[in-house]
C-alpha cells in the first residue's frame, strides 16, 4: 500500500509551529512525517532553520502514531557519524520505534558553517560510505574501534538502543551511489519519480543477497495549495524558485545569496509549471502520481509556506489524503 506523508519543513516554519503541525498531521491519518535538516533556509525569504533533532524529540513525544523521518541528515561533516548513531538511538526510543534514519552527502549550505572544505561528489560519497559503516556497527550495539580514511573511533558504544533495528534510507541519483549504498541501507530516497532509479536499487539489492528484504522508496513533491491560485503561485515563486536548480546545482551553492542569484530569473511561471498551485487536489493527485508510477512506496507532500500550513491542514488535507488512497496502488 502506498504510504502518504507530511512535511515538517524546517527551512519556512519555527519549532513551536512545526511541532503543532506534527500533531495535526498525526491526527489527520497521515502515515509519516519527515523533517528536512538544515542549518540555512534555501532563501532569506523562507526565514527558519531549527535544529531538526531537538524538533524530533519534540514531536516523538507530542505525537502518537505517525511514523518520524529525517529527510536527510548528513552523517559526515557537521555532524560525527558517532554523533548521528547516538542521536538516532535515543529518537528511536522516544518515538516508541517509529524513527527512520535518512541520509545523503549533505550540501554546501548546511555543512559549510563548520569551516571545513566542501569535497567533491565523489569523496562526499566516500565520506558517506564510512559513515554508513560507523552507524551500523553502533546500532547493532557492539563497542566499535574504526579506523578509515575520513573517520576515527575510539571504543565508542551506545548504552540506550531501541527495542526495534533502526531503518536507515539512503539518498541516492545515480548507478554509482545506487550500487555503492544499497547494501548500506535499507530503503531508498529520491528527489525525482524516476522508474530507473527505482529499477537499478532493486537490481542492485538482489545483488546484495538482499531481494527478499523489504525496502521503501521515499520520495518528497512540493505543492502550493491555496484557494487563491494566483496567490499560490506567488507563494511558490517566492519561496521555492531554488527548486528547479536540480541536485547538482543545489547541493554546491553555500549560501541563501548564492540562491536568490542562482534563481533570479525564474518567474512564477516557471515555478508553476514544475509545482502544482491552487485549490485543484485532482491536480496535485496527478502530480503525486508520477511517483507511484516510478515505484515509489512512499510520498512525502510539502506545502510550500509557513503561513499556508494551518489552512492547507484544517481545509485540504484529509481529503486529498482520501484522493490520494483512492488512486494510488493498494499494492
Amino acid at each position: 500500500m502506498t504510504r502518504f506523508g507530511y512535511t515538517l519543513m524546517t527551512e519556512q516554519s519555527g519549532p513551536r509551529e512545526l511541532v503543532r503541525y506534527a500533531q495535526a498531521a498525526d491526527r489527520l491519518g497521515f502515515d509519516f512525517a519527515v523533517s528536512s535538516d538544515h542549518y540555512f533556509p534555501w532563501l532569506e525569504e523562507q526565514g527558519h532553520a531549527p535544529y531538526a533533532w531537538t524538533l524530533l524529540g519534540a514531536v516523538a513525544q507530542a505525537t502518537q502514531r505517525i511514523d518520524l523521518m529525517t529527510y536527510v541528515t548528513c552523517p559526515t561533516i557537521r555532524y560525527h557519524p558517532a554523533v548521528v548513531a547516538q542521536k538516532a538511538a535515543t529518537l528511536a526510543i522516544l518515538s516508541d520505534d517509529r524513527f527512520t534514519l535518512g541520509v545523503g552527502a549533505g550540501e554546501n549550505l548546511n555543512e559549510h558553517v563548520v569551516g571545513e572544505r566542501w569535497p567533491a561528489v565523489g569523496e562526499r560519497h566516500d565520506l558517506l560510505e564510512e559513515a554508513l559503516e560507523i552507524i551500523h556497527e553502533l546500532l547493532s550495539g557492539e563497542r566499535v574501534t574504526y579506523e578509515g580514511v575520513h573517520f576515527r573511533v575510539d571504543s565508542a558504544k551506545l548504552w540506550d538502543l531501541p527495542d526495534q533495528p533502526v531503518e536507515i534510507g539512503v539518498a541516492v541519483s545515480g548507478s554509482q551511489s545506487i550500487s555503492r549504498f544499497s547494501g548500506l541501507a535499507d530503503h531508498l530516497i529520491a528527489v525525482e519519480p524516476d522508474a530507473q532509479i527505482v529499477e537499478r536499487w532493486d537490481a542492485a539489492r538482489a545483488e546484495d543477497g538482499l531481494a527478499d528484504t523489504p525496502s521503501r522508496k521515499i520520495g518528497q513533491i512540493p505543492i502550493s495549495w491555496d484557494p487563491d491560485p494566483e496567490r499560490a503561485k506567488q507563494r511558490a515563486h517566492e519561496q521555492f524558485r531554488w527548486f528547479g536548480g536540480g541536485w547538482k546545482v543545489n547541493a554546491d551553492l553555500p549560501t541563501t545569496e548564492a540562491f536568490d542569484a542562482a534563481s533570479q530569473f525564474v518567474r512564477p511561471d516557471d515555478v508553476a509549471e514544475q509545482i502544482p498551485c491552487g485549490p485543484d487536489l485532482d491536480a496535485i493527485v496527478e502530480a503525486v502520481s508520477a511517483y507511484w508510477e516510478a515505484g515509489f512506496t512512499d510520498i512525502a507532500v510539502v506545502q510550500v509556506g509557513d503561513e499556508a500550513q494551518e489552512r492547507f491542514l484544517a481545509e485540504a488535507a484529509e481529503p486529498l489524503l482520501a484522493k490520494l488512497r483512492a488512486a494510488a496502488p493498494s499494492s
